[in-house]
């Protein structure tokens, strides 16, 4: 209506009154509620059940769970949610590579799929990606958890079923499509928790499927990988990805101590004349 704004002094600046307000309701706010990364021995433990089971329900939570893992993915990236704004990776967003060679993996052979050892998703709609781009990454190491492996299970399924290229990777055939939620991914992981969790402490309240994406985050920190890569991996165009990691993770913290006591004898540039240079200034200029 083209009035001042009557909370702003003429200096612009906060009403003294109403800051010091909001200072105190933010002082007895309770601290803010944010999932904790999941120990990835609770994550492949959750992954080794679901692929012991004879439904393709199974191994398709287990391959999302690996994908979402490694990949830093957003939950409606890797698994139904009923938020529309989603955007899963669907089968034609894979590449699958054998050294530099792309293989056309919606019609080459299956023994060329299992060669591949360089998976990639391609951004289309995906928050934070720029249209075209790829993420990719090499084999694990382990066959059993490795995101080239999980790639290659979902496309394999999908052929076999005579999938369209615009299939979600995480659909699967069951006498009709189905396709795994962020629900189902959350009950399996707390689950797991409710067993495993007193160890690592955490409780099931403390996770979700949300916590998968800083599940991976947390790991690449624990083996010193620097912050600016972990942020292209899971698409971070700030710092507010620090928000997703936790101090209380034992080897972020563990050598803290030790550095501080190692590196903390230094000396300052001074940048100030010496008392003897000052009274010598001094009687000059008298």
């Amino acid at each position: 209506m083209g009035l001042d704004d009557p909370r702003l002094l003429p200096s612009g600046k906060l009403d003294l009154r109403l800051s010091r307000l909001l200072s105190a309701y933010n002082k007895a706010d309770p601290p803010p509620s944010r999932v904790k990364p999941i120990p990835l021995p609770i994550i492949r433990h959750t992954c080794d059940l679901q692929r012991q089971s004879t439904h393709p329900l199974g191994p398709t939570t287990a391959d999302m769970l690996t994908l979402g893992f490694f990949y830093l993915l957003r939950p409606g990236e890797y698994a139904h949610t009923t938020n529309p704004d989603s955007a899963p990776f669907r089968l034609q967003d894979v590449h699958l590579l054998v050294g530099c060679r792309r293989l056309a993996h919606m019609s080459c052979p299956y023994h060329e799929l299992y060669a591949a050892n360089f998976a990639c998703l391609e951004f289309t709609t995906q928050k934070n990606g720029v249209r075209g781009e790829l993420i990719g990454l090499g084999r694990s190491g382990n066959m059993a958890f490795c995101p080239v492996t999980a790639v290659i299970n979902r496309v394999v399924h999908l052929r076999q079923h005579r999938a369209q290229p615009n299939t979600p990777l995480y659909a699967y055939f069951h006498h009709t499509w189905c396709s795994v939620t962020t629900t189902v991914l959350t009950s399996l992981l707390r689950h797991t928790v409710t067993i495993l969790g007193p160890t690592f402490g955490l409780s099931p309240a403390d996770i979700s499927i949300r916590s998968l994406r800083s599940s991976g985050a947390m790991a690449l920190l624990c083996g010193h990988v620097d912050t600016d890569r972990i942020r292209l991996l899971g698409r971070w165009r700030s710092d507010e990805m620090l928000r997703y990691l936790h101090v209380q993770a034992f080897p972020v913290v563990a050598n803290i101590a030790s550095t501080m006591l190692q590196h903390g004898n230094f000396t300052l540039i001074p940048n100030n004349p010496h008392p003897t240079q000052r009274g010598h200034q001094g009687a000059v200029a008298h």
